[in-house]
């Protein structure tokens, strides 16, 4: 692996090659990223893109809590947000993020500064970023209920400013209605009036049932699947005796069964073939097809 700053002068941010993606996921397992870009800021992410070839396959990356990479690799380009594209900032018309925000720093940030109903962001394992791409949710909150508008970057560098109405979104969906590739760069998000304190206890009651019913202590993704109508896949699974179960260093949580973790060596083939038995299992017993919530990419070994 090498690291350097990359030798165009409009570049101010860190390239690297081949670079390990089981560092930047939460499963902490799989393959490399032939290119691995983190910029410096909005405006560095701008001039990066517009020199890639508009054919290189292109992943944005938060903190990695809803991806796998094949052991593989990706042969294509990643771009690193988290801890690069930050900032809350509060506006007349709500609170506008950067995507490499974790989502419980909104959450808390809402809250001390007198908004309500974003408290439920606290229990999003990932960035604003990935919360915007799959309208994340829980404890029956949903991204784009709050969202006023978003910032957006094209491949060839380029802002745009999006209304709610420029996206199909639905469970866990998301799609440009005729954009093309575009990718999330912040989002100016709207919250009722509220009482810090009572906001701030309400993010603490939650992180606490968090504790409580998912496996935080070892390597995971959050759920794994998505709920299906009327059901919930957590039930489903264990329903079917699949709790504990295992192939390598992967196992189904004995804590909460929406939950695959990685013991201490899995690679990221152990767990995709742990996704694809659960799937198989519970479809054979229960004719549901549990839909992934995870995104999978890149290559086998």
């Amino acid at each position: 692996m090498s690291e350097a700053r990359d030798s165009s002068p409009d570049l101010r941010g860190t390239l690297r090659r081949d670079e390990p993606m089981s560092r930047h996921v939460s499963w902490r397992a799989g393959g490399r990223a032939r290119t691995f870009y983190q910029p410096a800021d909005v405006a560095d992410l701008c001039a990066f893109l517009a020199l890639l070839d508009p054919s290189e396959p292109l992943l944005f990356v938060g903190l990695g809590s809803n991806l796998l990479v094949r052991d593989g690799g990706f042969d294509g380009t990643v771009v690193f947000t988290h801890h690069v594209l930050v900032g809350i900032v509060a506006e007349d018309h709500g609170f506008r993020a950067l995507a490499g925000v974790p989502s419980p720093y909104l959450a808390r940030f809402v809250a001390r500064h007198g908004g309500a109903g974003a408290e439920w962001l606290a229990g999003v394992p990932g960035t604003i970023g990935g919360a915007l791409a799959m309208n994340a949710g829980c404890h029956g909150g949903e991204t784009w209920n709050h969202v006023v508008s978003v910032q957006t970057v094209d491949r060839r560098g380029v802002l745009h400013e999006r209304l709610p109405a420029d996206f199909e979104v639905g469970y866990r969906h998301v799609a440009s209605r005729a954009h093309g590739d575009e990718w999330f760069v912040s989002g100016l998000f709207r919250f009722e009036e509220g009482e810090a304190d009572v906001a701030m206890a309400r993010i603490r009651e939650l992180l606490s049932r968090r504790v409580a019913t998912q496996p935080l202590g070892q390597p995971n993704a959050g759920s794994v699947f998505r709920n299906p109508p009327g059901d919930h896949a957590a039930r489903l699974i264990e329903s079917c005796g699949l709790k504990g179960t295992g192939i390598g260093g992967a196992q189904v949580s004995p804590k909460h069964a929406n939950f695959i973790v990685n013991t201490g060596s899995a690679t990221a083939a152990d767990i995709e073939l742990l996704i694809e038995r659960v799937q198989a299992t519970v479809r054979e017993r229960t004719g549901v097809e549990l839909v992934k919530e995870v995104r999978i990419v890149g290559r086998p070994a």
